[in-house]
């Protein structure tokens, strides 16, 4: 269809794929267009059914339990993120030659002629934080912008609402970026690489050309983790990418940084990447008590906020305001309480081995608590690396028995509670038992490495039931 004007959508028949948070407003922006809409899903449960009755008295009929078959005249699919690429539905559209777009695809196209530039980030792990501390910097900065895309504010709504931005902060994810052929940021950068979410992609090649999507048609800069040491690297990601002439590849280190990198000296965040004569001199950005909270991974992502920030020309002094300014999401290394000298910590974000590790290693002694869905991971790697710190370990969810595995194999003098069962009073149990465990001085860690859904709604809902449980510890 190529990048129509909003015109070119009368009479189009495009069908959406799903409902909820980016097939509702899709389906609303499409029809009020003038697009012949259908919306198909594959769920017919009672929340399906009220979404379905609010599209369809607006004149936009809706397929319950149908989403594998596309509708007669289809001239374009718009896919919520997570619909997997092999299902059926998409299988025939590539059959029809009927292109797949996702709602950050559909953002992309739909802006206006004077659109804010997108600062884009993603990653395994740490996109939410960083773009938030983006978003925060950019503030400090004094202009218009609003943290949007995977981190629950609509891409529709920031692109098509009344309010005027100077520039969006974007967090996508690798879902969003492989329904997004034609997004063109101003400056982008992938944070980290691990295997995550294979299970969709296929194969961690295919998982990571979906990352590196991101730094296609970049303006300004492709900002990339020096640090990091998985294959492909990010850095591998920008050399493969197309991008416009002069743009700069940037660095980001926990070490000293080297020219056109961000990096700490003497606990200090510098810049030497957006400075006069870059081989010789560095700009002071922050100190690294201006992170909150100051652990390594954590002032990573700092780093690559700067680095971003910096390529859109903000200068240093809201850089280091906007991270003082920053406070840090529920669940993400949140510190619930100190009961009997033993610190309690809540990264219940930590869905996967990559975060888990980076938990793991901002601390010296813990009782860990750990599992739930493994989406396919293996934890031999995480263990390995965090034996040392572990003085026990409490299991939980459906997937336990694979953490188990591993520490048998790499820390087999660490003690292990396998609690089986997935009950979600079964938090309470490990919390105790954690308690039992831990001496003063250590910190009961909850940094499961696994998805939620076996045993609670979201990694909100586990956090919560494991602060829950601190405090009735502590009572």
């Amino acid at each position: 269809m190529g990048s129509r004007k909003v015109t070119d959508w009368q009479g189009k028949h495009v069908t959406v794929a799903g409902l909820g948070v980016s097939g509702i407003p899709a389906a609303k922006v499409l029809h009020a267009r003038g697009a012949i809409v259908t919306v198909v899903n594959d769920g017919d449960d009672a929340r399906a059914r009220e979404q379905a009755a609010e599209l369809e008295a607006l004149g936009i009929p809706v397929r319950l339990g149908d989403g594998a078959t596309l509708p007669e005249g289809t001239e374009l699919i718009v896919t919520a993120p997570g619909w997997k690429p092999d299902k059926p539905l998409f299988v025939a559209a590539r059959e029809a030659g009927v292109d797949v777009w996702g709602d950050v695809e559909l953002a992309w196209r739909l802006r206006g002629p004077d659109a804010a530039p997108w600062l884009a980030i993603t990653g395994t792990n740490g996109k939410t934080t960083t773009t938030q501390m983006l978003a925060s910097i950019l503030k400090a900065a004094g202009l218009r912008t609003a943290a949007v895309g995977n981190i629950g504010v609509s891409l529709l709504d920031a692109v098509l609402g009344e309010e005027q931005y100077d520039v969006l902060a974007v967090e996508l994810s690798s879902y969003q970026l492989h329904w997004a052929p034609s997004l063109r940021a101003h400056s982008a950068a992938v944070l980290n690489l691990a295997p995550d979410h294979l299970d969709w992609h296929g194969s961690m090649e295919a998982y990571a050309a979906d990352k590196g999507r991101i730094y296609e048609g970049n303006r300004i800069a492709c900002v990339y983790n020096v640090d990091a040491t998985d294959k492909p690297s990010t850095e591998d990601l920008v050399r493969e990418a197309d991008v416009e002439e002069g743009c700069r590849a940037i660095g980001f280190t926990l070490g000293a940084p080297g020219p056109s990198q961000l990096g700490v000296v003497d606990g200090i965040l510098v810049d030497r990447a957006f400075v006069e004569n870059r081989q010789k001199n560095a700009q002071e950005l922050a100190e690294i008590s201006d992170v909150n909270p100051p652990a390594p991974h954590n002032i990573a992502n700092a780093l690559a906020a700067a680095a971003l920030a910096r390529a859109f020309g903000v200068p240093p002094k809201a850089v280091r305001d906007g991270l003082r300014a920053f406070t840090p999401d529920a669940h993400r290394i949140a510190h619930v309480a100190d009961v009997d000298g033993v610190a309690y910590v809540d990264d219940s974000k930590a869905t996967n081995t990559h975060a888990a590790e980076a938990s793991l290693a901002a601390y010296e002694s813990i009782v860990w608590i750990a599992g739930g869905l493994a989406k396919g991971a293996s934890f031999d790697e995480l263990v390995a690396k965090s034996a040392k710190r572990l003085r026990a370990v409490v299991l939980i969810g459906a997937d336990r028995a694979l953490i188990r595995e591993a520490l048998a194999r790499h820390a087999p003098e660490v003690p292990v509670v396998d609690l089986d069962r997935t009950d979600t009073g079964a938090m309470l149990q490990a919390v105790t038992e954690a308690k039992r465990l831990a001496q003063p001085g250590d910190t009961v860690l909850l940094a499961p490495a696994c998805a939620s859904m076996d045993m609670f709604t979201n990694y909100n809902k586990r956090g919560d039931a494991f602060a829950e449980a601190v405090r009735e510890l502590g009572s």
